[in-house]
């Protein structure tokens, strides 16, 4: 395992589908990693990065920032409201827009700071009462009431539970992109991605895999 065996199995499973592997982006979940590991994978020339927490970001990137041109960072978990203006501030994309009060104040920090970073409508496939995101039957409203506000929706995400085959989590969610005009697919992980990659996604997350088990202290 590691970042090089994560890319050419990439390729491979854009090759069997079809489809050109420059239109798959490998963001590297750098989330609890150690500052050792993150570095190593920049040095082997990965730039795009996803992060659950805005202030674990906040507290590992400058540095980097500074060190390596290039880096985008994606925020993948859970976004609240009191750290919008922050998430906006510093994320090139936003994969966790799960509520009409978080659109709303994406929508009026938008027009107060003059930009947005990319946004996904998280959508919760399994309808699990523990997992963020808006219901499948709710998506298209939720969509329409992004778009009214001018929000920059790039695309869907899903994380599908553990415990149920992740390739119907996949085909709905990308049902539900293609029924509202949405090309990003924000699905696939560690142990999924190939799969993710044959039902369309545009991005998938992956850590474990490139970094190794996370390290929590």
């Amino acid at each position: 395992m590691g970042l090089s065996d994560i890319r050419k199995r990439m390729v491979k499973a854009c090759d069997d589908a079809d489809r050109a592997p420059e239109d798959v982006e490998l963001i590297a979940v750098s989330k609890v990693q150690p500052e050792d590991r993150v570095r190593a994978v920049l040095e082997e020339g990965q730039r795009v990065f996803g992060e659950n927490k805005v202030q674990e970001a906040q507290t590992r990137w400058p540095p980097f920032q500074q060190e390596f041109e290039g880096i985008s960072l994606h925020l993948v978990g859970p976004l609240q409201s009191n750290k919008t203006r922050q998430a906006m501030e510093f994320f090139d994309a936003i994969h966790s827009v799960d509520r009409p009060k978080l659109a709303n104040t994406l929508a009026r920090l938008a027009q107060e700071i003059g930009h947005c970073p990319e946004l996904f409508v998280q959508v919760n496939t399994g309808e699990e009462e523990q997992k963020a995101g808006v219901m499948p039957g709710d998506a298209d409203a939720f969509i329409a009431e992004c778009r009214s506000l001018d929000l920059p929706i790039r695309g869907l995400m899903c994380i599908p539970p553990v415990e149920e085959t992740p390739s119907l989590h996949f085909s709905l969610l990308a049902k539900i992109a293609e029924r509202n005009g949405l090309a990003g697919l924000s699905m696939g992980m560690s142990g999924d991605f190939e799969e993710a990659i044959s039902f369309g996604a545009t991005h998938v997350r992956v850590g474990s895999a490139i970094f190794g088990e996370r390290v929590y202290e």
